[in-house]
């Protein structure tokens, strides 16, 4: 593998001090040398380890697409606007209390709590707001610390660093969810197994979060100071388009904010995403524009059929069609993402274009540029 011979003096020089860390988590938490600090990646002392997994599974280094997919789906990776998927639905969780504290349709929550209850897995590694609404990853045991990860935060948040401070020798069936960046790191862990850590092979289910861009923690953390009191905030929202503002729900009323400023804090790394859908999860979830309090639902490998249909059968997960212009919106926003992304690789130069072009095939490219 390209990636053999690079460990963290790699990581540094060409993801972190390039500006193209997204704050995954999963070079951090396992590692005396790397931790997450104030919503960065920092290097506590130097490491001289030529083949650190740290550069092995970022999602910011060369990655066999082919391979990555193989791995998922057992088919070359493709070239469809939002990947490979067996099926795509609307959906919204049955249960008022879920549906009181999601973000939209409280899918994802439906989904793990199924999955807990069923036994088909003994925790989830989630992304958990904090009173002063900075995200941070933690492990939910149990359907009620589920709940807590309900809702949005739109900042990064180092979700595979929970993962990596597992013990060794745990032995839980494990969900995890995140965006597209995260979850193409723990495919990337799947895929060459780390060492002494707790084993991929207890990943029973990845579920994706659609993502257009994160925000940097620290920058925005400090824009909301400044005119809100952040404990007393109830959730965060960007209505779609033409609306073109950031909402913030607090007791005394709605706080609007011009998404042009907020866009201001996005991590410069998304511009460099490809991925809009998290396309290799085992399920996708993100919201229906225009259809309030749905979600959208792709259903992407057997697993991920099989956590659904059990959601159906229980009775707690509503599905319905997606309509066929909601689905072509979808697929042109995650067309455009990848076109976007594509031309700012290319006329990126050196080190940084060979670092993010790699795994992208010549038939891929060319469409994407025609």
């Amino acid at each position: 593998m390209a990636n053999e011979m690079k460990g963290c003096k790699e990581l540094i020089s060409e993801v972190i001090e390039k500006d193209l860390c997204c704050l995954c988590g999963a070079c951090a938490g396992s590692c005396p040398y790397l931790t997450s600090y104030k919503g960065r990646i920092v290097q506590m002392d130097n490491c001289t380890l030529s083949d650190g997994q740290c550069y092995q599974y970022c999602p910011r280094t060369p990655v066999d697409m082919d391979a990555a997919s193989l791995h998922v789906f057992g088919v070359p990776y493709s070239e469809d606007e939002m990947g490979t998927f067996k099926d795509v639905f609307m959906a919204r969780a049955r249960d008022s209390v879920i549906k009181g504290k999601a973000q939209y349709g409280g899918t994802v929550t439906t989904l793990l709590s199924v999955a807990m209850e069923e036994g088909l897995i003994d925790s989830a590694i989630l992304t958990r707001t904090a009173d002063d609404k900075i995200p941070r990853p933690f492990v939910a045991r149990n359907v009620s610390e589920v709940l807590q990860a309900a809702g949005s935060n739109y900042m990064a948040c180092s979700v595979l660093e929970a993962y990596n401070r597992l013990p060794e020798d745990n032995s839980d069936k494990l969900a995890i969810v995140g965006v597209p960046c995260q979850v193409l790191a723990a495919v990337k862990m799947k895929m060459e197994p780390p060492r002494h850590r707790c084993s991929t092979d207890n990943i029973a289910f990845v579920i994706g979060l659609f993502c257009t861009w994160a925000l940097s923690p620290p920058g925005f953390h400090d824009f909301l100071k400044t005119s809100l009191n952040l404990p007393s905030v109830i959730k965060f929202d960007i209505p779609p388009p033409p609306a073109n503002r950031f909402d913030v729900y607090t007791p005394s009323g709605q706080v609007s904010l011009s998404l042009d400023q907020v866009r201001e804090y996005i991590m410069p790394t998304c511009a460099y995403c490809l991925d809009m859908t998290a396309e290799f999860a085992d399920v996708s979830v993100g919201s229906v524009e225009g259809v309030e309090g749905w979600n959208t639902l792709i259903v992407r490998t057997d697993e991920g059929a099989r956590l659904v249909e059990k959601a159906k059968a229980k009775g707690v997960l509503e599905i319905d069609a997606l309509p066929a212009d909601k689905l072509a919106h979808l697929k042109e926003a995650s067309l455009i993402k990848k076109k976007r992304a594509l031309k700012k690789i290319i006329n990126t130069t050196g080190d940084d274009k060979n670092l993010l072009y790699a795994g992208l095939s010549p038939s891929l490219s060319e469409k994407l540029l025609s």
